[in-house]
């Protein structure tokens, strides 16, 4: 199988790199133009992440970095460049994508929408028929908040959170409407919210809950917060529009790349088949707010809608509009197919708040990096 990838340096594409290569000898990278080594990237993390040093030393021979531009005709490459690469492929697993909840919807249909695009025309150009694998989200099910969302389903008339839903549902259409028209099978996996329990490093991407953590602590210091050990009484009361009894999927990432990875090894029905690559039980709101806690002095509590006077801090603290509805939500994500064509099966990781930190904590170790 001559296998291509898009978004390798990614927080998903880095695991997925490394799934593959257990699969494939050689592994095509379809990587950003300008963006610098992928190559260096990728090996950093291989280093960072425990993976075998013979590995580590194979990447040179095992990788071929090809520079391309997702947004633009032909990925950017010249004509016959693009021809050759069309032509060798049996596999293309599109993984990249802009991520920003918050970014503005032309940015995030530029990434997520037209990126699909330009990856499916590659698709359609080559001589082998290239095998689709779309890396899209559970999170196409819009704003709904109570009930299940299945792998079949895909409509927009609950609307969505944020622009990036948005995005990837548009994206997710895209695919299967070329799926049908070009009577050719795709596969779509969607996982929910990936983390994990590696701590940050300057050489890895960053990943939601990061971007949680961040905020969180750049609104503490702008809202004159003293420093963590201060004492449980005298830390200030936080309202978040949330429930406290709502619960959200968040799949260690290293996981989710195994089950895809897995799925891979089973043949397309020859149409559009979706999968939900989900954990196998929620988290609780309580727990992320616990999370808020730990990063920042605070005493974090639910409350049914936004303040509509809220304080300084409160305002500060409610920064990261993308995410916080995600603290209503009490869906879950039918797994069904993936269950059945896999069988049961755990990751065996426990997300709970000690694993969360250690994901957003510099120098803590974590118990479960690099896991298959």
């Amino acid at each position: 199988m001559r296998v291509a990838l898009t978004g390798a340096t990614g927080f998903l594409g880095l695991r997925l790199v490394r799934q593959l290569l257990d699969h494939q000898q050689l592994l095509t990278v379809l990587a950003h133009a300008g963006s610098g080594a992928a190559l260096g990237r990728i090996t950093r993390f291989m280093e960072l992440s425990g993976a075998p040093a013979r590995l580590i030393a194979e990447l040179p021979g095992r990788l071929r970095v090809v520079e391309i531009d997702l947004c633009r005709p032909e990925l950017g490459l010249p004509a016959t460049e693009y021809r050759r690469l069309a032509d060798e492929l049996d596999e293309i697993w599109h993984c990249a994508g802009n991520i920003n909840l918050d970014d503005d919807l032309d940015s995030l249909r530029r990434t997520n929408v037209e990126g699909t695009r330009r990856v499916l025309e590659l698709a359609a150009a080559g001589a082998r028929r290239p095998l689709v694998r779309h890396i899209g989200t559970a999170f196409v099910g819009g704003a709904r908040r109570e009930g299940v969302v299945y792998e079949d389903e895909l409509e927009d008339r609950h609307g969505f959170e944020n622009g990036y839903e948005r995005s990837k549902y548009e994206a997710e259409v895209l695919v299967r409407e070329w799926s049908r028209r070009h009577g050719r099978p795709v596969v779509v996996m969607r996982p929910s919210v990936l983390v994990t329990d590696l701590p940050p490093s300057p050489g890895l991407p960053q990943h939601p809950l990061q971007y949680l953590a961040r905020i969180v602590e750049s609104s503490a210091r702008d809202g004159g917060l003293p420093e963590r050990d201060v004492a449980e009484e005298r830390r200030p009361v936080v309202r978040l529009a949330g429930d406290p009894r709502g619960h959200l999927n968040l799949m260690p990432v290293e996981h989710a790349a195994a089950v895809m990875v897995r799925l891979a090894s089973r043949p397309p029905s020859g149409r559009a088949d979706v999968y939900h690559v989900v954990h196998d039980h929620d988290v609780a709101t309580t727990v992320l707010t616990a999370l808020v806690e730990r990063i920042a002095p605070v005493k974090v509590r639910l409350v049914g809608k936004r303040p509509d006077h809220p304080a300084p801090l409160e305002a500060a603290v409610d920064l990261y509009p993308g995410f916080t509805p995600y603290l209503s939500h009490r869906r879950r994500f039918d797994d069904t197919r993936v269950r059945n064509l896999l069988g049961p099966f755990s990751s065996g990781i426990r997300v709970d708040l000690d694993y969360l930190t250690a994901g957003i904590s510099p120098g803590r170790t974590a118990t479960t990096a690099g896991a298959p």
